[in-house]
């Protein structure tokens, strides 16, 4: 029996959010292992032209809720809008990342509907026409498969970074379709009336395609100035390990590992970060690792593709000039 996949797809800046287009992909798995086809839902202003997108990572529909009031995210009409789409999809299945949006919106649409969710998977796979999530549990200590087995949609929410972005072969026009134009005027409880963004020139760590990161090793919080000198010559990201961020060091926004953020960039350098099994959950999945430690034996030089043993007070400083040198050439 055949079996619809769908994926609430999220915006940023009038763009598809990298961590949605992986999950089209993996959804586009999924549905194929179904027998069924991928569908997308966009929510938001200005979002109509980014249906045809999803088509690139084997979307067949693409159901657009696009009007003002669609702007700032409400749980109450993006919930109405979501419970819609999956009727319209058929969809047995409903995937979303875990961000902020995606933990609050997906459990009141799994109550709507009356059927079960899986939150927080880092792999997803298919077992008697089920799906089954595999998430993290005690801190990513274990790890346990959860399956929804009696009622559909299976609505599930994964990690952001741990599935691969690739578009289809033989990628199709979507049908795009219009919905939700009924939920602009719906009374609210609550309206987001302005979100004012913290001033930040470095992009978003869960979207960064590189990121440099310190450990313990730091010493302080202010000896980040040295990071923060880095990823400014480079455009990257600054995270920090949780021993870092336990010590004070950098706020939880910055942590990067499982109970941080879980991140994928083209390039990751860990600056006095020893290896640990928490920290390398979050960022294993990086194209290209670089390791700077001063202890040789540190297990993080197991798992990078490029090492220095140094002292990373003297070693950023130097790659940071060398970065400089090279981009003005």
């Amino acid at each position: 029996m055949a079996a619809n996949a769908l994926v609430l797809v999220e915006t940023k800046s009038g763009k598809i959010k990298k961590t949605s287009l992986e999950l089209l992909s993996e959804g586009h798995r999924l549905a194929s292992k179904l027998g069924g086809h991928l569908k997308a839902l966009l929510i938001g202003e200005g979002v109509q032209s980014l249906g045809r997108e999803t088509g690139a990572y084997g979307a067949s529909e693409c159901y657009v809720a696009d009007h003002a009031e669609f702007k700032n995210y409400n749980v109450e009409r993006y919930t109405s809008i979501v419970v819609e789409a999956c009727e319209k999809a058929q969809a047995e299945v409903l995937l979303a990342t875990a961000s902020s949006l995606g933990r609050d919106l997906l459990p009141r649409v799994a109550a709507r509907l009356n059927t079960g969710m899986a939150t927080e998977c880092t792999t997803l796979s298919v077992k008697n026409h089920k799906v089954v999530g595999t998430r993290p549990i005690y801190a990513g200590k274990c790890f346990v498969d959860v399956t929804i087995p009696n009622t559909i949609p299976q609505v599930i929410t994964c990690r952001p970074n741990v599935f691969e972005s690739s578009k289809v072969k033989t990628p199709t026009e979507p049908k795009v379709i219009s919905i939700g134009s009924e939920y602009a005027s719906m009374p609210v409880k609550a309206k987001i009336v302005e979100i004012v963004a913290a001033k930040s020139e470095k992009p978003d760590l869960t979207e960064a395609e590189i990121i440099v990161s310190a450990g313990r090793s730091i010493k302080s919080a202010e000896n980040f100035k040295i990071m923060n000198e880095l990823a400014e010559v480079v455009g990257a990201a600054v995270g920090a390990s949780r021993a870092a961020v336990d010590a004070g060091y950098a706020p939880h926004s910055m942590q990067v590992g499982q109970t941080g953020k879980t991140v994928n960039p083209k390039l990751y350098i860990a600056c006095g970060i020893s290896g640990a099994i928490q920290h390398l959950a979050g960022m294993r999945t990086s194209k290209v690792i670089v390791a700077i430690n001063s202890d040789a034996e540190a297990p993080i030089f197991q798992k990078c593709d490029y090492g220095i043993v140094g002292d990373l007070f003297q070693i950023i400083p130097l790659l940071t000039e060398e970065f400089r040198k090279l981009l003005k050439e």
